[in-house]
């Protein structure tokens, strides 16, 4: 398979245009998951271990597909950016799904989500495979160096606190409480802000235009809900620190 590279710079141009256009419907809307559900009438939904089993799993399994019929044919390089970006999704399919003790998720908005994952496993997983060039000396260069920190940085934070976010309830409860610890002492968002940071340190390390499209995405996606949370907090209890950002630490 040859690299498309008008496919390339149109699913890219679509994500940086997505992402601007779901970040404005969100400052309006909330999008109905976790404790916004209750805003909607009656959803049909999906038991939460499930659903983001279900929608996270595109966006391993088929850059994995590439890899596979591609073996042998990769440099080192290229294998080491694409598990970099399997590994997110291998956590969060395999680990964080089956670990979540969230609330259930309306059946539309897990379809969206598998749709997105499918065709963005896809565009990530072509792209490192047949269209990026890298010269043998990448793993070496201050660009992969540092995004690859990042990366990671981002990956730890995100982990940390999604196990915070889970240990808040007992089994059984669905009650929200106030988050303690990590990076949780500086913002709301702290599992978004990790994951924000992961995403613009995989960028880097690619040094390439579809991943900075979707580190602009997921930026746009899920940085208002740290804003939605942080409003959340404050409003439900009085006792929530107001030196705490919704996203950025000391700024925002």
């Amino acid at each position: 398979m040859q690299c498309n590279e008008i496919l390339v710079q149109c699913l890219s141009c679509l994500l940086f245009f997505g992402g601007a256009g779901y970040f404005f419907r969100q400052t309006s809307v909330h999008t109905p998951y976790g404790r916004y559900v209750e805003l909607f009438k009656k959803p049909t939904l999906v038991p939460a271990k499930l659903a983001w089993f279900l929608q996270e799993l595109p966006s391993f399994l088929v850059p994995i597909l590439l890899w596979c019929k591609a073996a042998g044919q990769l440099s080192t390089n290229k294998t080491v950016l694409l598990m970099m970006f399997c590994a997110h999704y291998f956590q969060r399919t395999f680990i964080f799904a089956l670990l979540t003790r969230g609330r259930p998720s309306p059946l539309p908005i897990m379809i969206y989500a598998v749709i997105f994952c499918a065709i963005n496993g896809f565009f990530q997983g072509y792209y490192i495979v047949y269209c990026a060039e890298y010269d043998d000396a990448w793993l070496t260069d201050i660009r992969f160096i540092l995004g690859g920190i990042m990366f990671l940085l981002g990956m730890a934070i995100n982990i940390h606190s999604d196990h915070i976010l889970r240990n808040l309830r007992k089994p059984g409860e669905i009650t929200y409480k106030i988050p303690r610890g990590g990076m949780f002492e500086y913002v709301s968002g702290a599992n978004f802000l990790g994951e924000i940071i992961e995403w613009f340190g995989y960028a880097l390390a690619t040094w390439s235009l579809p991943t900075l499209s979707f580190a602009f995405f997921t930026l746009c996606s899920i940085g208002p809900r740290a804003y939605h949370h942080h409003r959340y907090y404050l409003e439900k209890f009085k006792d929530y620190p107001k030196s705490r950002k919704a996203l950025t630490p000391f700024v925002f």
